[in-house]
């Protein structure tokens, strides 16, 4: 087994309308500090912890070799089978996240098959995966159910999604999806829709690498064998107190470099947030076959269109730890338009100042459906400080401070940490 040998790395700190609809639309504005942050951190992992059937004897490796090695892997050609289990402590949204679905109650219609909705499923639970890549542009990521398929297909400048349950499809050309969210995209993140949202190990690994500063430190721990392939063991833990997160270990191919498994740990212990890895893999070139796709006969299509532009994609891993993408929470402490950054590190909180400076809305007040009312008792506690008192939006991971006078503390950290942020901040 490789003896433990650490290193740093360094990086940058990312870290009016009443009725019905308009009541479930201000619902989910005060809802996407907890309820999609947490979701969206569940859809960028896609497996569950393996058994491990012994630790190969592989030739020491530092920390920083083994990340070199990781960022010069060239292997772009695979294909295999993960899993995916994610807890991160969230609630089911039952009835709420249909409500706010493009085809739900709440909705303006949409496909079953689109992708920026289809891939949240993964945010809880275990699910099976078949994946394939021939280089950046060609990727296929199938969602396998016991009776059912859905595949997403990119091929080039074409971008299919296909629900067999519901025998519907959604269709998208690069110019549709936008360009980072097609052959751009797929060079970084392994496929063009939804953006920010990887499906490999390796994608996972490179944005909490890219996350690591300062304030982490980063460990060769052993070895491992994920999918009968011999892999080091890269440890990657927060220097700081404060964070949900506990480490994050990433098994990395002995002689490719290809990060196979990924697993977030909490602080508190227990069960992962996110557990990732192959099953079965591939580095041989998959079959042109698999990234073909002809809808079946009588199968209903809907074209990418403006109306896209209203679901944005799930965000990755960079919404909740530092260090990776920053875009909707500002850079190294810098406004991003009504919010700024407190902290820096793995201990990050993004101060929101909500709009219209209110605070929590109520069933009584008619500005939120009973369903949503249900989904924000059940994960709030009630706070006082200096900053005066509010609510604490609670899952594993990600947790959110909003305060009766309309500023929301969010970030992957303890309730503490958030009470400890806006008391400061008064």
């Amino acid at each position: 087994m490789a003896p433990n040998d650490s290193a740093e790395t360094n990086g940058g700190t990312n870290g009016g309308t009443r009725g019905p609809v308009a009541g479930r639309r201000k619902a989910a504005r005060y809802i996407v500090p907890v309820a999609v942050a947490g979701v969206a951190a569940a859809t960028i992992g896609l497996v569950p912890a393996l058994a491990s059937s012994g630790d190969p004897d592989l030739p020491k490796i530092s920390a920083q070799k083994l990340i070199e090695k990781i960022a010069a892997s060239d292997t772009e050609q695979l294909s295999g089978t993960v899993k995916i289990s994610t807890d991160l402590g969230i609630p089911s949204l039952g009835g709420l996240a249909e409500s706010f679905a493009p085809g739900g109650a709440g909705g303006k219609g949409g496909s079953s098959a689109d992708p920026q909705e289809r891939m949240t499923e993964l945010a809880s639970g275990t699910h099976t995966l078949r994946v394939a890549a021939d280089g950046p542009d060609k990727q296929r990521v199938s969602i396998l159910d016991d009776t059912s398929e859905y595949s997403l297909i990119h091929n080039g400048d074409q971008v299919w999604a296909y629900d067999s349950k519901s025998d519907q499809a959604y269709h998208a050309t690069e110019d549709m999806a936008g360009k980072d969210a097609g052959r751009d995209a797929g060079k970084k993140s392994g496929h063009p829709v939804p953006e920010g949202v990887p499906t490999t190990p390796k994608a996972l690994a490179e944005q909490v690498l890219k996350a690591a500063g300062p304030t982490t430190s980063v460990t060769v721990d052993g070895t491992a064998q994920v999918a009968g392939r011999d892999a080091y063991k890269l440890v990657v833990k927060p220097k700081q107190s404060g964070s949900t997160i506990g480490s994050v270990v990433v098994a990395v191919d002995a002689e490719n470099g290809v990060p196979l498994k990924f697993t977030m740990l909490p602080s508190s212990g227990g069960k992962a947030f996110v557990d990732a890895g192959f099953t079965e893999v591939d580095f041989s070139k998959p079959d042109a076959s698999s990234f073909t796709f002809t809808p079946p006969k009588g199968t209903e299509v809907t074209e990418a269109d403006d109306a896209k532009a209203e679901h944005k994609a799930g965000k990755g891993l960079g919404d909740l730890i530092p260090g990776a993408d920053a875009a909707q929470l500002g850079v190294g402490g810098k406004s991003a338009g009504n919010t700024k950054i407190i902290g820096e590190g793995w201990g990050t909180i993004a101060e929101i100042t909500t709009p219209g400076g209110t605070g929590i809305p109520s069933k009584a007040s008619g500005d939120v459906p009973a369903e949503a009312q249900q989904f924000l008792d059940a994960l709030g506690d009630k706070v006082t400080g200096k900053f005066g008192s509010g609510t604490v939006f609670k899952t594993r991971l990600v947790n959110a401070l909003m305060t009766d006078d309309g500023k929301v503390y969010v970030g992957a950290v303890t309730k503490d940490a958030l009470v400890k942020a806006a008391n400061s901040a008064s």
